[in-house]
């Protein structure tokens, strides 16, 4: 069916399932071939750490950038280009013959993932403004967001197994020329959406600048000490990176990237600093553990997959009953119960030993920390819009996502290093469980940090109201 605008909306939701489930899916499908990915192109044990941050850091860095060029140049042409950016960069990571060559490669990725999720979303929305059909399609992009998550861990480890871990970036190619026929065919090709200002680009470049320089310098511990001067001056730049960039958000003449005043709202804060924490912890889990069953357990990639199934099913289940308990209890309690059911299942990973198996030392803490898990996401959303002037809320959820990337990449930096320096210079299967089970320690310790985070900085509220609720029933989620 197509209106009179020439849009095609089934089509349209076609290509933003498409596009969701592929951002989604590599957040996760590198992990098991990382092993395969090392030995191939010739990582050192910290060096493989990029393969994660590259793509983290420019997807946070630049996504609020993403969706503010979403606005002004339209959504159809910066989705296009989203995805074109994308898929060669895919092509290029499959193609790469050393390290610099992937991680430039997967940093592509993530400023083609920053342009397309937002316009996307964005897209979605002004598609399908009201109705059934709106709720719909949202609830088809929320399945993909899951699905893509779900499914990434099982891809990379039989695609890497039975092909190559080539393939792990190859797939996103001819997804990526997918959603690119459905949106030629079938978005209508709309005047930009605000022409309010310029897009802060020098913000951006700053803020991800800092990030990249700060992840470096921690990164870079194992061979300068923290107190030698390399660290220090590192350091030190990467603060003034980010100094300069908190200043041009004050002063620039452009549309600031965040505007500042933001986080005078203590719901804006304490969900920012929760989800920093959050994905620091479970993007570090998600690199031990895979890890740990291969190198440890000895198991194959495909077979490293499928063990990770329970864990990415457990996080649906959490979700869900985080909705169901949402119409009883305040987020700030889900946030509390989901962090300390999280952290106990992240406390039972860290007693993971040489001689563990499948069934106490990977498949009983998934339970526990994949519930948890499940069950701060709902309340996150809520929490980081509450209090927020409608016009900004846009804004306040990209920032939580960017967020939830950044601390991804910092967190696996630090424990990271942490667990590289237990492990020593002598990798056996009992030294690398040592320094796997740190890591996974320290992310227990994060998500108390992020429980400490809900109770010292939320404010106590009640349940939603009986009006609240209904109005839930066609919430849909704010562009990311």
């Amino acid at each position: 069916m197509t209106n009179r605008s020439g849009a095609r909306p089934g089509l349209t939701l076609a290509a933003v399932a498409v596009v969701q489930f592929m951002v989604s899916l590599d957040l996760s499908v590198v992990n098991v071939g990382l092993p395969q990915i090392a030995a191939g192109l010739g990582f050192s044990a910290v060096g493989l750490t990029w393969v994660i941050h590259a793509y983290a850091l420019t997807f946070g860095g630049l996504l609020l950038l993403g969706g503010k060029a979403a606005d002004r140049y339209g959504r159809k042409r910066v989705l296009l280009l989203g995805l074109g950016l994308f898929g060669v960069a895919s092509l290029l990571g499959g193609l790469a013959q050393e390290p610099g060559q992937l991680v430039a490669a997967r940093a592509a990725q993530g400023v083609g993932a920053a342009a397309l999720a937002p316009a996307a979303l964005s897209l979605l929305t002004t598609t399908f403004p009201t109705g059934k059909a709106r709720v719909r399609a949202f609830g088809v992009w929320s399945a993909m967001n899951a699905a893509g998550g779900a499914f990434g861990v099982l891809m990379g480890g039989v695609l890497t197994e039975y092909a190559s871990w080539r393939w792990v970036m190859f797939v996103n190619v001819p997804m990526a020329a997918a959603a690119l026929a459905m949106v030629r065919r079938g978005v209508a090709a709309g005047p930009p959406s605000a022409r309010s200002g310029r897009p802060d680009v020098l913000g951006a470049v700053l803020a991800t600048a800092g990030m990249t320089l700060l992840v470096f310098g921690v990164v870079r511990t194992d061979r300068y000490a923290w107190t030698s001067p390399v660290t220090l001056t590192t350091l030190a730049v990467a603060a003034a990176l980010l100094a300069a960039f908190i200043h041009v958000e004050r002063t620039t003449a452009r549309e600031p990237l965040v505007r500042l005043g933001l986080f005078a709202n203590r719901a804006v804060i304490g969900a920012n600093a929760y989800i920093f924490l959050v994905g620091a912890a479970m993007t570090s889990t998600f690199y031990f553990l895979s890890l740990y069953i291969q190198h440890v357990l000895g198991n194959g990639p495909a077979r490293t997959g499928a063990m990770f199934l329970p864990f990415a099913l457990g996080v649906v289940v959490g979700s869900v009953i985080a909705v169901k308990l949402g119409y009883r209890l305040a987020p700030r309690t889900l946030l509390v119960a989901g962090g300390l059911l999280t952290a106990t299942g992240l406390a039972w990973f860290g007693l993971i030993s040489p001689e563990g198996t499948f069934a106490t030392d990977v498949l009983g803490p998934s339970v526990l920390t994949s519930v948890g898990f499940g069950l701060c996401l709902a309340p996150l959303v809520a929490t980081a819009t509450a209090g927020v002037a409608p016009h900004e809320t846009g804004t306040a959820s990209g920032l939580l996502n960017s967020s939830r990337q950044i601390g991804a990449a910092l967190g696996l930096a630090a424990l990271g290093t942490a667990a590289h320096d237990r492990t020593g210079r002598t990798t056996t299967p009992e030294t690398l469980s040592d320094g796997y089970a740190l890591g996974l320690t320290l992310s227990a310790t994060l998500l108390l940090a992020a429980v400490l985070v809900a109770l010292a900085v939320l404010r106590r509220t009640g349940p939603p109201s009986p009006g609240e609720r209904a109005e839930d029933r066609d919430l849909v989620p704010a562009r990311d």
